[in-house]
């Protein structure tokens, strides 16, 4: 028998006995009995439970959806060390109310396992057993995966209220609260609604350990990016006082030089019109090359679903506004939102820097940045991170310039 066998088995037997505080007995035709009689088997063939109420039995068996989890409970972080020793090297952090698993205990260290990290916590820092059932929901986000084809988002918990949107099977979404047999999220550009309980497996999620690789590349990235920009406001400075002198001069030679000939006044305005037109078509071939390179530092970065952060993590949609937000272009939260708005593109004229779209079940619900030579970069999954992958990977089903 299977530990996921066992634990349906023994929460159905639970039911059965506790239902009303009376015992009621499984009908015929009901697939759970076999299950209760193989616990019960369990129960019976064990000498040292004879003795033992059999609700307590069943009650001590089940398995918290935080087994086997240990959350941190300091005021800044505590130090993950590789040797249950406090002379033992630091091989990461675990930050307050940040969360790892627990592999086993040694003396008043327990090992756990936490993002990349594997090695050994004080036990006086982490919360453990039924303590976690209680403290897991306040420092947890909850994310509701849908399960069904096609679900309905209502305004309120009642098959009567008003249908807001459909969300696509495998769409996730931010957990508000939980209100009997219906879950209120949160959806898209922050809004809020009702679905059924029935149609989204739910699960809590934790932040998690960083190792200490990890926080030096993220610092040295963070330093860099802080360099970048002061750098990039200093030649901001130099061309503004560049220009307003080359104005001055300007003028003075205008007043000085009133007068021209028609045809070198046709001549300058046809020479300044390429002029332009050559320098905007550099301009935007640059702009395009920067947003790509930009794009490229954060490869590798985690991905957190309504994540912003280029460096803390980020979901699809939130890589591209926050790269495009860099240079000053406002484009909209959500991958639905960036397709419909922008310049269409067809696949064939595709530039870099323009956004590319897929969709799942006919619904739009991936985007990435198409960085050249047939590929793009996005933040893919929470397994893959921020991640170079080739632009056909899935089905492209549209493209769109924000870049002109």
């Amino acid at each position: 028998m299977t530990g996921a066998t066992r634990k349906i088995a023994i929460g159905c037997m639970i039911g059965t006995l506790t239902f009303a505080g009376q015992i009621h007995v499984a009908q015929a035709a009901e697939r759970p009995v076999a299950g209760i009689d193989v616990v019960l088997s369990a129960f019976y063939e064990n000498e040292e439970n004879t003795k033992v109420n059999i609700k307590e039995f069943l009650k001590t068996d089940l398995i918290s959806e935080f087994k086997d989890l240990g959350i941190a409970q300091v005021t800044n972080y505590v130090n993950i060390r590789k040797k249950a020793s406090e002379e033992s090297k630091i091989v990461g952090k675990l930050y307050n109310n940040s969360a790892a698993t627990i592999l086993g205990k040694k003396g008043d260290w327990y090992k756990v396992k936490s993002g990349t990290v594997t090695g050994y916590i004080k036990s006086d820092f982490l919360v453990t057993g039924n303590k976690v059932d209680k403290l897991a929901p306040k420092v947890g986000t909850k994310i509701a995966t849908v399960n069904a084809t096609t679900l309905k988002v209502r305004e309120k918990a009642n098959l009567d209220s008003k249908v807001l949107t459909l969300l696509p099977l495998g769409e996730e979404l931010k957990v508000k609260s939980e209100k009997e047999d219906w879950v209120n999220i949160i959806y898209e550009n922050n809004n809020t609604g009702y679905v059924s309980a029935d149609y989204v497996d739910i699960r809590t999620e934790f932040e998690e350990a960083i190792s200490i690789e990890e926080e030096k590349a993220r610092i040295a990235q963070e330093e860099a990016e802080r360099a970048r920009q002061a750098e990039e406001e200093r030649r901001n400075q130099v061309r503004s006082l560049s220009s307003s002198s080359s104005s001055r001069k300007s003028s003075k030679s205008s007043t000085s030089t009133k007068s021209s000939s028609s045809k070198s006044t046709k001549s300058s305005s046809s020479s300044s019109t390429k002029s332009s037109s050559s320098s905007k078509s550099k301009s935007s071939s640059s702009l395009r090359n920067d947003i790509v390179s930009y794009a490229l530092r954060f490869e590798g970065n985690p991905y957190v679903w309504g994540g912003t952060s280029l460096t803390k993590g980020a979901d699809c949609s939130g890589f591209t506004q926050s790269v495009f937000k860099h240079f000053g272009i406002r484009i909209p939260r959500n991958s639905r939102s960036q397709a419909s708005s922008g310049k269409r593109v067809s696949l064939d004229n595709m530039k870099k820097g323009d956004l590319i779209f897929y969709s799942k079940n006919g619904r739009i619900n991936h985007v990435a940045i198409y960085i050249g030579n047939g590929k793009v970069i996005g933040a893919s999954s929470r397994k893959e991170g921020i991640k170079i992958k080739k632009y056909n990977y899935r089905n492209p089903v549209k493209v769109v310039s924000y870049l002109g």
